[in-house]
């Protein structure tokens, strides 16, 4: 509001010869506070709904979840995309398709590899859990005569779901996919993406996203001894100090690394039972039963490598990895609780990071769970999404289940996100609420 009609009003309302001071000034400014929240609240309950019904006109709705601030409310507003069904033409001149239904090509498994380098958008690890039992199709673009994205999917019920895990998919990636499979195939009203690194802004169809996951990577230095002097100078000796005790306590101490079809199923049974226990002292669930087991020593015996710490010849410590392309993937970690203050977690995971530098590796993935351990060994964070491409607004109206779903499982992962915050707050309301969580688990 002008100073001049501000003052006008107070005039009339008995308020005569109004100073041009601080008082004034700040008067001016409540008023202009109060306008400023009121719009905030009503771009807020805008801003929920239109999420729940239209999901792709905020595609930064989860940022909005994370922040609630009002910069990410106007960066929403200003990167809003409304398409429609019709896809934005795109150059083929040296691009080319191939989509095979119920085939998986012999050059699948090479190619994964060399394109994504994920575990998770492997051959290896879909035949361990099964997924190749039902029915998937292939997806193949050429560019320049070399393959630039390989996809399998399985449809159903009107969805395409990509089994490709932990890969990075941009506007173009999924322009083209799209286009090609809504042409191809009438049924299909929903393409899904899950835990991958989405960088999609506008990619010509109704979308929604959310922070489904994280992952903690670390790029490795090509040496171990640069490994070791870019750690923090706390971490450096924390890890000298230890491994150094633990070599006086138990001259026995050795450290081994095992491969692929060399791995015992009985010393990956250790581990899991480590695992196992140490959760259940936390008051938690192991999440490995006797399905995922099966599917770890299966992974394992292709891809695997275990590094473990043997005392008197006897399992202590170690990590379950998988190996795609140049990157490594941390399966399981675990130890004997009996040697619990010579902190083998930590000293394990180093050990296996040296070991993965030694044989090339370029990035280690900690994979989810942004535990402290990780980022003292320098695992950066990326967030992994979980997408929903449709084929018209129509459509989403037609699938309000999915919309809804997507919803709630964004919410129940952002209330459990900052339940993880307050827990690791070393305050007051940090430590009753560790206490309470700890009641409640008994």
């Amino acid at each position: 509001m002008p100073k001049k009609s501000f003052r006008k009003r107070l005039e009339a309302e008995g308020r005569k010869n109004v100073p041009e001071n601080e008082t004034y000034r700040k008067m001016f400014q409540d008023e202009k506070l109060q306008r400023h929240l009121c719009l905030r609240k009503t771009l807020q309950y805008m801003h929920q709904a239109a999420e729940l019904f239209f999901p792709s006109l905020f595609n930064n709705a989860y940022s909005f979840a994370r922040q609630g601030t009002m910069n990410t409310i106007n960066a929403s507003l200003r990167n809003a995309v409304i398409p429609s069904s019709d896809t934005v033409a795109v150059d083929a001149e040296d691009t080319s398709f191939s989509l095979l239904e119920n085939e998986i090509p012999a050059f699948a498994e090479a190619e994964l590899e060399r394109l994504y380098g994920s575990i998770y958008a492997s051959m290896k690890q879909w035949r361990a859990s099964g997924a190749l039992d039902e029915s998937i199709d292939t997806y193949v673009e050429y560019r320049g005569g070399k393959i630039k994205n390989l996809y399998l999917f399985h449809r159903e019920n009107g969805e395409a779901r990509v089994l490709n895990e932990g890969i990075v998919v941009g506007d173009e990636d999924v322009q083209r996919f799209a286009r090609h499979l809504f042409e191809r195939y009438s049924d299909i009203d929903i393409i899904t993406f899950h835990a991958v690194q989405s960088t999609i802004r506008q990619p010509g169809y109704v979308h929604h996203g959310y922070h489904c996951l994280e992952d903690i990577v670390l790029t490795m230095p090509t040496t171990g001894d640069a490994y070791l002097a870019s750690l923090g100078s706390a971490t450096r000796s924390y890890i000298k100090r230890y491994l150094n005790k633990l070599k006086r306590s138990f001259p026995s101490f050795k450290h081994e690394v095992i491969l692929n079809e060399e791995i015992s199923e009985k010393d990956i049974g250790d581990l899991v039972a480590f695992n196992k226990a140490r959760m259940e002292g936390k008051g938690k669930v192991q999440g490995i039963d006797t399905q995922e087991l099966r599917r770890i020593i299966l992974l394992a015996k292709e891809c695997g490598m275990l590094s473990l710490f043997r005392i008197d010849g006897r399992i202590c410590a170690g990590t379950i990895n998988f190996r795609a392309g140049d990157n490594y993937f941390l399966e399981v970690i675990a130890h004997d609780p009996a040697y619990n203050e010579y902190r083998l977690g930590t000293l394990c995971c180093y050990l296996t990071i040296c070991e993965c530098i030694a044989r090339a590796g370029k990035e280690y993935h900690f994979l989810w769970g942004p535990h402290d351990y990780k980022f003292r060994l320098l695992g950066v964070q990326r967030e992994l999404d979980h997408l929903t491409i449709y084929r018209s607004r129509r459509h989403v109206l037609l699938h309000p289940r999915m919309a809804w779903r997507n919803w709630q499982l964004a919410c129940k992962r952002q209330s459990r996100l900052r339940l993880q915050a307050l827990l690791q707050r070393d305050d007051i309301r940090g430590r009753a609420l560790n206490r309470l969580v700890g009641w409640l688990r008994r």
